[in-house]
Order: structure tokens, then sequence, then C-alpha cells
């Protein structure tokens, strides 16, 4: 019975993140505008006003360098020719698959992060860190609405991925704030 129950628990969550992301894109297509709120723990610049302060799921998009495992073997006892190695290819070729397979472009570092978006940007501080990081919306390239999530691409940064609740919220949030700001 728990997992019928925490699916329609989400299912409610998800409906509720939909509406409230209708609401607001309603409200803000009617004229309003999004309200500053007062937000703790983050630094803000002159000028800058926070909008909202939520909780979401995290992660970027990029690949790694191919990290070359060492050569794998055994050393053995042969009669005529003594101890030597010998390689296992095989292993060898599995092995270097798999870690150019880790290296390819995929969406890495999945963590819980605070999410405060601002007037000028969105900041991000990940679960057990003390450092926010900055996405500034004059650098935003894309915003692009997910299933329960929105994906922000940056011209000079891998893409940020925000799932949760307030994902959704915040991706008509921010293309407001896109459309309605001018970046200088």
């Amino acid at each position: 019975m728990r997992p019928r129950r925490r699916d329609r628990a989400e299912d409610a969550a998800r409906l509720d993140a939909v509406q409230a992301a209708d609401a607001l894109a309603a409200h803000l297509q009617g004229g309003g505008d999004l309200l500053p709120i007062q937000t703790d723990g983050l630094p803000l610049a002159d000028g800058e006003v926070a909008l909202a302060d939520v909780m979401c799921s995290a992660s970027r998009f990029y690949g790694t360098e191919v990290a070359s495992p060492h050569p794998t073997g055994y050393f053995e006892d042969h009669p005529t020719f003594g101890r030597r190695w010998v390689s296992n290819g095989r292993l060898d070729a599995r092995r270097r698959q798999e870690a150019e397979d880790a290296a390819q472009p995929q969406w890495r570092d999945h963590t819980m992060a605070r999410v405060v978006l601002t007037s000028i940007g969105v900041r991000l501080r990940p679960t057990g860190s003390s450092t926010w990081l900055p996405f500034d919306h004059a650098l935003l390239t894309g915003v692009v609405e997910e299933q329960h999530a929105v994906v922000l691409s940056y011209s000079v940064c891998a893409p940020l991925f925000l799932s949760g609740p307030a994902a959704l919220w915040l991706g008509v949030a921010i293309e407001h704030l896109r459309r309605t700001t001018r970046y200088a």
C-alpha cells in the first residue's frame, strides 16, 4: 500500500506544481510582476532583489577527460619461460570502453540544492556546501521546460538541470525575466 500512497502524493505534488506554473504564467501575461521576497544567507549585490527561494534537484551536463585504466593481467610461472606477466586484453578493452563511456557528456553532479532566483540571476547552493554558484541571466541562452523540470543553457558554462515541485514555476519566472529585462 505504501508505494501507491507515495505515487498519489507525488502525482498531487506534480499537479500542484503545474497549476502554480500556469497561475504564474497567467499572472505575468496579465501584466503582473514578480514580487520581491526576503532571503537569509545570500549576500545580494546592489540593486539585486530576491524573487524566489526554493529547494530543487540540480545537475550539470558536461563530459570529462578519459581516465585511462591501468593495464590488467597476472604473473604466471611458465615451465619454459619462467615467471612472466600475462596481460588480459579483454578486460583491458572492457575497462577502456567503460572509461570512454563514463567520460561522455551526461548529466552529472546530481544533488539537492537551495535555489534563489534574483533579478540578476539564479543563485545555487548545493546541500552541504557553503558556496553559492552564480548563473547570471545576462549569460542565459535558453530556457527549456521539460516534464517537471527546466534546463537552463548558458553561453559560458554547462547547462543546468533543475527538477522538483518548484522547477516549472522557476522556468516560467526565468523566461519572464529573460523577455522583459534588457541586459547590458
